[in-house]
């Protein structure tokens, strides 16, 4: 399926709510938790088999996006939303069908396999498009794409908990949830399908051939092999790690922090505290990867890292003295968190030129399949063992938290070791580029 190239005078501007469409629908991966316990209870499953459709999801996300990066590209945006749009609403069609039987194999299989694949292919499906429509400001444009995601939860956390209040928390309440989020979904994923377009061949003046692509260009496969790629893929993973290591155990974290103080937290006020973070975590996305765009990608990371660690010390040694270093250290923690993910398309961007960008970013993507499992780990298993020694609130966490610290500083090496990519591995042939650069304007 080929998107219709932009006629003259189409606006650059309607390409960010294209690719909107589909994040903030595949965003609702975030507010999985809403369904937990209505699972827990209608299917008698445990804490841990209620969270595998969304572990298995994020797992999915990270390989579909690998494997499925250089199809992306080849085939472009418009193929690769539809088939974001066909996997993520089959996935709750499936899921639907399995909560009304009671087959519990079929949520999994629906949601986390089905659904991740679309969550993979649609989380990429725009950015290298929308790094051609905005080559003076990629990290904006990414960051508007990629907020959607941070922000999907937003919408989908009320009006999930909404339905399940309305539907009836029972298994059938379950699949009419479902059922209606398949269809919704795919009606609002369907309004980026139609609306996306690629940029106009820009031709030659001598032959009338399109133009072949400037700078430096790299291809996904020569990108995997060069020591660039790898070291962003540790401060992604090292970002991402600590960033979902609050994230994952935001409400009980902060109140175990000031659970043996005068003033602890309560419920309500827990769960208002895991709203503030998502939007931090969406406001960072958009915010920090624009700056991204005047103060350069290493200085901005340098800001995530750097910085990121200093707000895990003061969580780690004032944290639990007072609730405004708290919530402020945290929120910050998530806008980076966000803002890494929306900026590390712009970085390989730079890195290696726009010939494969969606494939390299899809490769790359693995590192939060890695952080997905390594950040809530270590918290929850060390807070664990640290519950079964007899201690209590803010001791719960100090190990994880000296941990963290130690994960950014790793990630703040990496990035200062980045260089330029070596000429060897950049495409040289102007032939090559300019018939890749029309494959990727046509597809």
């Amino acid at each position: 399926m080929s998107p219709p190239v932009a006629p003259p005078g189409w606006s650059r501007w309607l390409v960010p709510p294209a690719a909107l469409s589909v994040h903030l629908s595949i965003g609702q991966a975030y507010a999985w938790s809403v369904f937990k316990p209505s699972l827990e209870s209608a299917l008698d499953l445990s804490g841990t088999q209620s969270a595998l459709p969304f572990q298995l999801g994020i797992v999915m996300l990270g390989l579909s996006a690998a494997f499925g990066g250089t199809l992306v590209e080849r085939n472009g945006p418009r193929w690769a939303m539809t088939v974001a749009l066909v996997c993520f609403s089959s996935g709750f069609l499936l899921s639907a069908l399995g909560a009304a039987t009671e087959q519990y194999w079929l949520i999994v299989f629906g949601y986390g396999f089905v659904g991740g694949i679309g969550l993979g292919i649609g989380y990429i499906s725009p950015v290298s498009t929308l790094i051609k429509w905005f080559p003076d400001r990629p990290g904006m444009a990414t960051g508007i794409a990629i907020m959607g995601f941070g922000g999907g939860a937003l919408i989908a956390s009320p009006w999930s908990a909404q339905m399940l209040d309305s539907f009836g928390s029972d298994s059938s309440g379950i699949a009419l949830a479902f059922l209606v989020h398949g269809l919704t979904y795919a009606v609002f994923m369907s309004l980026g399908v139609l609306l996306v377009r690629v940029p106009r061949p820009v031709k030659t003046a001598a032959d009338g051939t399109p133009a072949p692509l400037e700078g430096v260009q790299v291809s996904a496969n020569s990108a995997v092999r060069t020591p660039q790629f790898w070291l962003l893929w540790i401060v992604l993973c090292m970002n991402v790690t600590a960033g979902i290591g609050i994230l994952e155990k935001a409400a009980p974290m902060i109140r175990d922090f000031f659970a043996d103080t005068s003033t602890p937290v309560s419920v309500p006020a827990a769960a208002g505290f895991v709203a503030l973070l998502s939007a931090a975590n969406m406001a960072g996305r958009i915010g920090w990867s624009s700056t991204s765009d005047l103060i350069g990608r290493k200085n901005i990371y340098r800001v995530y890292l750097g910085v990121g660690a200093l707000m895990y010390a003061l969580i780690a040694w004032v944290g639990d003295s007072s609730k405004p270093v708290f919530v402020i250290a945290a929120l910050v923690i998530l806008s980076f968190y966000g803002g890494g993910f929306a900026t590390v398309p712009a970085y390989l961007k730079d890195l290696f030129g726009t010939y494969q960008v969606g494939a390299i970013h899809g490769r790359l993507l693995t590192a939060w399949s890695t952080a997905g499992v390594l950040g809530p780990l270590i918290v929850n298993w060390i807070a664990d063992r640290q519950e079964e020694a007899g201690r209590s609130g803010a001791s719960l966490y100090g190990l994880s938290l000296i941990i963290m610290i130690g994960l950014l500083v790793v990630g703040f090496v990496a990035n200062e070791l980045v260089r330029p990519v070596s000429p060897r591995h950049h495409v040289t042939d102007r032939k090559e580029t300019a018939d890749v650069h029309e494959r990727q304007q046509s597809a």
